[in-house]
């Protein structure tokens, strides 16, 4: 058996490489060449651009493989190219297919926090053009798939963490404690954006291997089983490195200053996949923990620690402007003084529930100073 994948040099690609090949399957990867990694053996290497089909159609001419898995590259000009050259097509896209909140499809009460696979998308050429093109690429696959030219599967993914991943989200809070801030700015309650471990979101991807017949002609998101806030993964990762450091939590606007171009640290509100359909019809668990994964995720990072104003930094958009959060905190402090300045009424609050002393008794609050039934 012969696979094609395109990518397999970031996070998840070492992974799903390595299980294919645990499988059996005599692996080719196609990739730009701009990074290498290690695999449990040797795999055929084309470098060539996956984003184009005038690089693409050489680099594949002449070449057909059961199965392709596609995790990199633009994914509309592919699923083309594969036509005739695969029985079987796996697609990895972004959950930025989805349509935004105020798209009048969601209802009345808008965006659901949990978003199942066949909710709205971005399906308006008129809207944003990344998104459009999502949706475009989702819907050339199926209809490849509708055409009977393979057997295709799509993924939705989050964003993916651990070793390799590009704009890595971990390293803005890592970095901070590494460098002996005292305190880490978060958005206040802010809810972490969806998230996936590599090898976790990799074996999702290796069970539509295993079961090409269930998973035959289905979108599925992925994320880790259990999600957290931003402040248990601040708290986590200066535990871990065994740091003291205060959480200070902001208005998310002005989180957003501090973690320039990352929505990581900066969402108020995070609206979240659904994974019940890969659980149910695959049988998907995480393999990793997330505690376990993102330990490994921070040693990772602390044994590979990205340049300074590098790639990893640029990608992730962080400045590290340690004086200019050192004002912002000052400022919060003031700010927040002033708001608990303000005097309110003293209200007697009582239980939603009567709690009579004698039968018939109406509602009433508690005597002043009584204890508020629970």
């Amino acid at each position: 058996m012969k696979a094609l994948v395109i990518g397999g040099t970031g996070p998840t690609g070492p992974h799903v490489v390595n299980g294919l090949l645990a499988r059996g399957y005599a692996v080719t990867i196609l990739h730009g060449g701009q990074h290498e990694v290690e695999f449990d053996q040797e795999v055929e290497h084309i470098h060539t651009d996956p984003h184009f089909a005038e690089t693409l159609e050489p680099a594949l001419k002449g070449r057909s493989f059961d199965l392709a898995l596609v995790t990199y590259g633009r994914m509309r000009i592919i699923a083309e190219l594969m036509k005739g050259k695969t029985g079987r097509f796996i697609g990895v896209g972004g959950s930025s297919v989805y349509a935004p909140r105020n798209d009048p499809r969601w209802g009345p009460l808008g965006q659901p926090h949990q978003i199942l696979e066949d909710s709205p998308r971005c399906d308006d050429p008129a809207g944003a053009k990344f998104n459009y093109l999502m949706w475009v690429s989702e819907e050339t696959v199926m209809r490849a798939h509708r055409e009977g030219h393979y057997n295709a599967t799509y993924f939705r993914y989050p964003l993916v963490y651990g070793p390799h991943a590009p704009g890595n989200p971990d390293w803005s809070m890592v970095r901070r404690v590494l460098d002996g801030r005292k305190h880490l700015i978060i958005a206040a309650n802010g809810l972490m954006r969806r998230r996936g471990y590599a090898r976790n979101a990799a074996h999702a991807l290796l069970l539509t291997v295993d079961k090409p017949k269930e998973s035959a002609g289905q979108f599925y998101n992925i994320r880790d089983d259990q999600q957290f806030t931003q402040r248990q993964h601040a708290e986590f990762i200066a535990r871990h490195l065994q740091r003291e450091c205060d959480i200070v939590e902001v208005l998310p606007l002005l989180a957003q200053r501090v973690y320039q171009g990352s929505s990581d640290q900066t969402r108020a509100r995070a609206v979240e996949f659904d994974i019940g359909k890969i659980k149910t019809q695959l049988g998907y668990r995480d393999l990793v923990t997330p505690a376990a994964a993102l330990a490994a995720s921070v040693d990772w990072l602390v044994a590979n620690r990205p340049a300074p104003g590098g790639e990893v930094e640029r990608q992730s958009g962080d400045p590290f402007a340690y004086a200019a959060e050192d004002a912002l905190i000052a400022a919060c402090k003031t700010g927040e003084a002033a708001a608990l300045a303000v005097q309110f009424p003293d209200m007697q609050l009582g239980h939603m529930y009567r709690h009579p002393k004698k039968p018939g008794d109406a509602w009433a609050p508690p005597a002043r100073g009584a204890p508020v039934p629970g």
